[in-house]
């Protein structure tokens, strides 16, 4: 006795007509500091991208399920060659720049570059960057100069070394 394979029913539901409303992204910058470079961040500037020619801190997205620590961990190591320790919370902004559709929540973190591993950062994704360098922080680019989240922090007074 031969058994026909089972038929398989597929039900498909219709999505409710909902008109798409657009929310904040979130992001994770993070001040890279190291002992050999007192008072200095790594800085770099973005390219082919939101915010092209602006001055960025490493960064990116937070992936879903992730946390702030490994988020900012990853996105340095990934965008410069460096890996942190000793990262903590540093601040918080809620960055709008309608003109060019930009809304994020961007959650900063700050962390020790590991010397041990590399003491300088690398541009590993020089489709994305120009190139990273260490930047004191009381001498950077001006704030129309700055992608847009770090313009906010800066203008709100943030400081990661106080």
């Amino acid at each position: 006795m031969s058994l026909a394979p089972a038929q398989v029913h597929e039900t498909k539901m219709a999505a409710p007509m909902e008109k798409h409303v657009k929310r904040p992204g979130i992001g994770v910058g993070v001040f890279v500091t190291s002992k050999t470079h007192p008072n200095c961040v790594v800085l770099g500037k973005r390219k082919g991208s939101t915010g092209s020619g602006t001055f960025a801190l490493p960064g990116g997205h937070l992936e879903f399920g992730e946390e702030w620590v490994d988020c900012a961990k990853r996105e340095t190591e990934e965008e410069t060659g460096l890996r942190l320790m000793d990262v903590v919370f540093s601040t918080v902004v809620n960055a709008i720049h309608l003109e060019e559709d930009y809304h994020y929540i961007t959650i900063f973190m700050r962390g020790e570059v590991d010397a041990e591993f590399k003491k300088d950062p690398e541009n590993m994704e020089p489709h994305k960057c120009e190139g990273w360098e260490w930047r004191d922080w009381n001498s950077f680019p001006p704030d129309d100069k700055l992608f847009c989240a770090l313009r906010v922090a800066r203008q709100q007074g943030h400081n990661p070394f106080s």
